[in-house]
């Protein structure tokens, strides 16, 4: 039988997990970027990413299997869970890593990733015919004003280190992917699958779609280096084992709310982890952008 959903009531979050959760997500989640940034010397972005979904839904299959998990069932439960797991996972990290292989620094990816919640306000407007209020207004306009400022400089440079509008734009389109994905994931229906079965089937679905990639988009370039099996064995174990299950067992507690805030801190954190490991460095008018961004997303999601 599958478990039913978790309580979402005002206990709901006392537990110890619940009181560290958040924090540990928002620190996977910046590291995330960096595995994209060091990854691109050593092996394709959509092999990689392939391969590494693939390790994931061969692990969650094996512990569904071991507890003797419910699997979803019904063409259209599977059918969502395929779904959220293309948008959320595949369609979201393939251009988005593939951004970073040509360039885009590890922390601006991150930035453009941090305006999820204003990808979803006008989504909510253009697609929901919803009503957004005033701040909700001004936070877009601040945030995407605040990444002109930090895009603006890589744009308009004329050297190697100038950044291709098709860059820019598979950054943008994979968080729109990761919004869309969010918004299937909250779904009552998929809540009420176990967290093992269910992931073992949506991280399939990311691997069809990085798979397809591949074939079309990708090169044969694996140099089979210490650095990326490493790479691989954190990316699946730290990052989507438990990186991914951390967000979607946030989301079914209703936590994302909560999470909202600390999500703010992911930029600048992963910024300055960038800046450690690969030099990556913002001029003054770019670190203005980023202050911007910031405040709008943090005055949107008010």
């Amino acid at each position: 039988m599958a478990h039913p959903p978790p309580s979402t009531g005002p206990h709901a979050t006392t537990t110890p997990l619940a009181l560290v959760a958040p924090g540990a997500f928002v620190l996977i989640w910046s590291t995330g970027f960096l595995v994209g940034r060091g990854v691109a010397p050593h092996a394709d972005p959509f092999w990689f990413l392939s391969a590494r979904f693939a390790c994931v839904a061969l692990a969650f299959s094996a512990a569904a299997l071991w507890v003797r998990a419910a699997w979803p069932s019904g063409g259209q439960r599977i059918a969502l869970h395929l779904l959220a797991g293309a948008l959320m996972s595949g369609i979201y990290l393939g251009p988005s890593w593939w951004a970073m292989a040509r360039g885009m620094p590890a922390g601006v990816m991150a930035l453009i990733g941090a305006l999820q919640p204003l990808f979803t306000a006008l989504v909510a407007v253009l697609w929901l015919r919803q009503h957004l209020p005033a701040r909700t207004w001004g936070g877009l306009a601040l945030g995407f004003g605040g990444v002109a400022l930090v895009l603006a400089p890589r744009l308009a440079a004329t050297d190697a280190g100038a950044l291709p509008w098709t860059v820019v734009l598979a950054a943008a389109g994979s968080i729109v992917s990761l919004t869309l994905g969010a918004m299937v994931q909250k779904s009552r229906w998929l809540a009420q699958d176990d967290l093992r079965s269910a992931s073992a089937v949506q991280n399939l679905g990311a691997v069809g779609v990085l798979l397809a990639m591949a074939l079309t988009l990708g090169t044969p370039h694996w140099d089979g280096s210490a650095a990326l099996w490493g790479s691989l064995a954190f990316a699946v174990v730290v990052l989507s084992i438990g990186g991914a299950t951390l967000l979607i067992w946030l989301m079914r507690r209703g936590e994302a709310t909560r999470t909202a805030a600390l999500l703010l801190a992911v930029p600048p954190l992963a910024a300055l982890e960038a800046w450690a490991l690969f030099g990556e460095t913002l001029a003054p008018l770019q670190l203005l952008g980023f202050v911007l961004a910031m405040a709008g997303v943090a005055l949107a999601r008010r």
